[in-house]
Formats: C-alpha cells, structure tokens, sequence
C-alpha cells in the first residue's frame, strides 16, 4: 500500500507539471486543524479559488485519502484538478492518519460522524454553496463516502475510486478471508493507531475464525443494503484487476444506486494494480466533468454518454469503450483432468488447455471440483493462471472456500476482475491449501492448513466469463 502512495506523488507531480504557472495562482492553500465533537484535532488543509465568489458561494468538495495515507495525496489530485477549477476543496488527514489525532476504526460509526461534522463546518462558511458540495473519496475514503450517504450526510454529488460497497464480501469472499491482503491493511496503520475494535478483530480477519464477528465489523461500514435509497449523484471508478476491492464492487454499485450514476473500469486499483494508473489523465478529466455536471450544472454532455466505460489494458485511450449497461459476456467452459491426493505443504495443478483465441476476462470465474477432505484440512484456495506465449505467467483470477471433512464438490468463486489473456497462452489451475503455493510471490491467501492434513482432488470444471468482444490487446 505504501508502494501506492509513493506512485500517488510520482504520477501526479507529471500531471501538475502540465497545469503551469497561471493554475497555481488559481488558489490560495491554507493549514488549518478542525476539533470534532469528541475533542479530537483534525489536520486539513483548505483549498480557496482567488477572486471573488459568486453569488450563492462556491461550490465545494471534500476529500478522503485511502488507509494509512494522508492528505498529501489528495492535496496532489485537488492542485492537479479541482483546487483550479472554482472549488472550494476541503482536504484531511483522516483520524489516527498523518497529523491528526485519535486512532483509526475503518469507518467506523465515529469517522462517519467526523464526516457529517466536516460538511457542516464547510457548509457554514459564507464563501461556500452549501447546496452544492460534493464528496472523493479512495479506498477508505470511498467507504466512508458510502456509509456516509447513507446515514444522511447531504452531498450533492460524489466519486469514489477502487473501493467497497460491502466490506465482508471484499474481504472474505465466500467465508474465507484473503488473509494476505488483510494483512497487508493492518500493516499500513501502525497498531497504536488503530481503535480497540479493530484489534480485537485482527486475528478473526486473518483466520476466518468468527465470521460472526467479522460480520459485526463490516455490516456497519457498508453500504450494499440501502444502494436503492441513495439518489445522489455517483460517478465510481473501479479497476480492472484489484484483487482487495474487486470489479463487482464497483458492478453493484452501480446495479444498486438509484440516482444518476457512472461507471469507469479503468487500468488503475490495489495490488496487482496501481493508483495513479496509466489512465489518470482520464480518470481526472472525467472527475472533473462530473462535479461540473452535478456542482455547477454545467451541461457538458457527461450524463448522456453511454455510462459504463471499460479502459482497455495495456490502456490507449482511444480504444475505451462505452456501453449502455454493463458489458455482455460469454462463458468460457475449461476442464481439467486428473486426481490427485495432497497434505498441506503440497498443490494440485490441472492442466486446461490452449486459449486458441484471444480472451478478456469480465467478472468470476466459477471452479467445480469433487474433494475428499482429511482432518484437520480447513479451506481450499484456487489460482488460475495463464502461461503467455512471450513466457510470462499472469495471474488471472484467486479465489477459496472453507471446507468440512468429507466427500463432497465445491465450487470456488475466483476474484472478479478483467483480465487479458493472449491467443496461445497456457492455462492451468492450481489448488492448495494458499495461494503461495502457486507462487512464493502470491500474498493472497496466505493462512495455510496444517503440513499433515490431507486431502483427495478429482477433476476440475472452470466456468469463465468473459467479453463477448475483447477490447485488450
């Protein structure tokens, strides 16, 4: 995640290069710290066109950086777009973040609350519209931009990036936690700064011990059940391969709300991906767009495009393609044979033939496999990968289930996500007790079963969906 971070500053101090001398003067920035309710101190910094406003205020917008970052990186996107557009932009360090104080719950009901009163205190000032002050939110961020509209905070329009609508299912698909990538979040805030709710949480997330527990924490920093009461305007940009917050986040998202929405696929998202991605360029124009549309009720045509947009990878702008809904998809039925009887340092790999064609992947990928499960073995883990013609192996889809012992078939939904698979690639499906096991590299799934459990692996049946017509490549 810090890796990420670091990319945020790289990629856009080449878009700030490009805005110039005269976008810097566009503005005046000023530090400032914001006591909420409970005492706490919060660091933000104020963003404030020159000249004078308008009649009515300007509009404004409020920004949320991701977990464990701060708001040096929205500060960066607000100087390379919004902060030089006529916005009144409100960015912070998020509670136990940078430097503000407190200690961090995930959005949790006190930041939702920290969030109401920060619209509050922008919304009182006289320079402000404050019928017109919308929200964006990344990863964290976004979360707290959802749960946030749901429990009544009156943005006027918000965009969220490479987050979640329901955190149980982004976090443990199918009951089984991605315990590599769980992991990986809890690394990113030092463990003082996390609230007492998140520890006592911790190893459940890590081990799938309680879903129970899990679900407690999660249901109440997600948004999926009240979508269809959400009118507001929505403009979601969701990645083509995010294995933390996958492509049917951002699809439900868009299926559920009910007020005026968009949908951007971009090349951009957690591990595997990056943020900023190649496409930044689009991603900031559209934001831009969006706000303009919603915030100054400028008509510049982008709610009647068609509003679901697929970037292609690797990205050329000029092959983005748009659809009126989201993109129609074939499946693709894959078979591989054999048996196999493995303990838990050991994986079974069935070999699925030659992609004679090109293939894009577009949404879950479905794994049918007859087991016999041992003692003491807990949960299988599947990786379907993709051998290129060039010799590269791309990891196309991960996905596990727990297991009881007994004879039975599973079916392991893999992660959602649009990936390219060239013409002639070797495709193989690998199943263990991790996704390590595939490859020491493949930090997914990391919680293993015992080195003495055991289990029997018959023959496999993949389901594939992909685009009925490849945009990639």
């Amino acid at each position: 995640m810090r890796l990420l971070l670091l990319s945020w500053a790289v990629a856009l101090a080449l878009v700030l290069v490009g805005t110039g001398p005269s976008a810097a003067a566009a503005y005046t920035k000023t530090d400032l710290s914001l006591t909420m309710s409970d005492g706490v101190e919060l660091a933000a910094t104020l963003y404030e066109p020159t000249g004078t406003a308008p009649s009515g205020g300007w509009p404004g917008i409020i920004m949320f950086h991701g977990l464990g970052g701060t708001r040096t990186q929205t500060n960066a996107l607000a100087e390379a777009s919004f902060a030089n557009e006529g916005y009144v932009v409100l960015t912070f360090d998020a509670r136990g973040h940078g430097q503000s104080g407190g200690v961090t719950s995930i959005d949790g009901p006190r930041e939702i609350q920290d969030t109401s009163e920060l619209f509050d205190w922008l919304a009182a000032r006289p320079e402000v519209d404050s019928h017109h002050i919308g929200a964006f939110g990344i990863s964290l961020g976004g979360g707290a931009v959802w749960r946030s509209l749901v429990e009544g905070v009156p943005f006027a329009a918000v965009e969220t990036a490479e987050t979640w609508t329901d955190l149980y299912q982004a976090l443990a698909p199918q009951n089984l936690a991605k315990s590599g990538a769980v992991l990986q979040f809890l690394s990113d805030v030092p463990s003082s700064r996390f609230d007492p709710s998140v520890l006592a949480i911790k190893q459940d997330a890590l081990a799938s011990s309680d879903p129970g527990a899990l679900h407690a924490f999660t249901d109440v920093r997600s948004s999926r059940p009240d979508l269809g009461r959400i009118t507001t305007p929505a403009l979601i940009f969701q990645g083509r391969r995010d294995f933390a917050f996958g492509l049917e986040q951002g699809i439900e998202l868009y299926r559920g709300l009910a007020g005026p929405k968009r949908l951007y696929i971009g090349d951009f998202g957690h591990a595997p991906s990056t943020f900023p991605g190649p496409d930044i360029g689009v991603v900031i124009a559209e934001a831009s767009d969006w706000f303009d549309r919603y915030l100054k009720g400028t008509k510049n045509g982008i709610d009647t495009r068609d509003p679901v947009e697929l970037a292609p990878d690797p990205f050329r702008e000029a092959q983005n393609v748009s659809y009126k809904t989201i993109p129609p998809t074939r499946n693709v039925v894959l078979r591989g044979k054999g048996r196999s009887s493995i303990n838990g340092s050991g994986k079974a790999v069935r070999q699925l033939g030659k992609a004679t064609a090109r293939l894009e992947t577009f949404g879950s990928a479905v794994v049918r496999v007859p087991v016999t499960v041992g003692s003491g073995w807990t949960h299988l883990d599947a990786v379907l990968t993709a051998r290129t013609p060039g010799g590269s192996t791309v990891i196309v889809a991960d996905g596990g289930v727990p297991t009881q012992p007994g004879k039975r078939t599973v079916s392991i939904r893999l992660l959602s996500d649009a990936t390219l698979i060239p013409r002639g690639s070797r495709l193989a499906l690998t199943l263990a007790g991790s996704s390590v096991a595939q490859d020491p590299a493949n930090l997914l799934y990391i919680a293993g079963v015992p080195a003495a459990a055991h289990i029997a692996i018959g023959a496999t049946t993949t389901s594939l969906p992909v685009l009925r017509r490849p945009i990639s490549g």
